[in-house]
């Protein structure tokens, strides 16, 4: 079992879309392709300002639609270079502007996933800050690097490179189901059991465009897509692994802690290895490795 979850909302402006246009296509995609509730984590300090003008009825667009809403702090700081009272705070201001609101649920995604990376005091001020709000960690179990995909893509249309878009869905989709696929293995290895897996997207204008073929892949791959909701319920959840640095997903901290040597993260997690592979595929400059 999987659930989707969108980071960075609201987003600004894509290679295709206007982030009206974006929003609407997303909602869209997910009705189409019959997808249960996914959840959209927001940084409310982008509301008003630049493309985040009209986040907010974006931002309601997606409950109304029967999505929820969490924290991804207020203005997208990096843990490791933060005080550690300041990033609290920005965790309150986000949640100041999220909490009452319809489809709220109390879960706190790190940007970044940096959790305080080699600073443990800081990573258990931090676990400590958020059990005292009501929060809990809006982890991640598979991701492949979306956020990468999309800069690439926005990079060249910036620069007026023919796209093979059909090369660059085909992406999309298949990293995805592939590291859900390795995700699924790791923990298996790690903990003997599946459980559900939450999968990181952003609010791109690559989802807008492949959500629903991602949603049917995944089920033909064997997946059963399930909300956010039966994702956090899972009691893999109530981990906290304690590893020598604490940043990405669960799945490779958990892996880390069990000591499984290196990689213990899906392959095109490796921009170096996804930029060749996109370089190659979708605009025909080279081979990739």
């Amino acid at each position: 079992m999987i659930a989707l979850s969108f980071d960075d909302v609201p987003r600004g402006r894509g290679a295709f879309f206007t982030p009206d246009e974006r929003s609407k296509r997303i909602i869209a995609e997910l009705k189409k392709a019959n997808a249960p509730q996914a959840v959209f984590f927001v940084n409310p300090g982008a509301l008003g300002r630049g493309d985040g003008v009209g986040g907010e009825a974006r931002i309601a667009a997606y409950v109304a639609a029967g999505h929820v809403i969490a924290n991804h702090s207020n203005s997208h700081p990096r843990l490791n270079t933060t005080d550690t009272a300041a990033y609290l705070a920005d965790i309150d201001a986000a949640e100041l502007w999220l909490k009452g609101r319809p489809g709220y649920r109390p879960w706190f995604r790190f940007p970044f996933l940096d959790e305080g990376g080699k600073d443990k005091a800081k990573r258990d001020a931090l676990r400590a800050g958020l059990a005292a709000r009501g929060l809990r960690n809006g982890y991640v179990t598979a991701e492949s690097s979306d956020w990468h995909l999309e800069a690439l893509t926005r990079e060249a249309a910036k620069a007026g490179k023919p796209i093979d878009r059909k090369a660059l869905g085909d992406l999309y989709v298949s990293w995805h189901v592939e590291a859900a696929d390795f995700a699924d293995a790791m923990m298996e290895r790690v903990t003997g059991r599946q459980p559900v897996q939450m999968l990181l997207l952003h609010e791109t204008d690559l989802a807008a465009l492949h959500i629903g073929d991602l949603v049917r892949a995944l089920r033909k791959a064997g997946w059963t897509v399930v909300s956010a909701d039966a994702a956090y319920a899972d009691p893999i959840g109530a981990e906290m692994p304690d590893t020598p640095s604490a940043n990405g997903t669960l799945t490779e901290a958990l892996a880390w802690a069990a000591g499984v040597p290196a990689p213990r993260w899906y392959r095109y997690n490796q921009t170096d290895l996804a930029t060749a592979v996109f370089r190659d595929k979708v605009l025909g400059e080279g081979k990739a490795e």
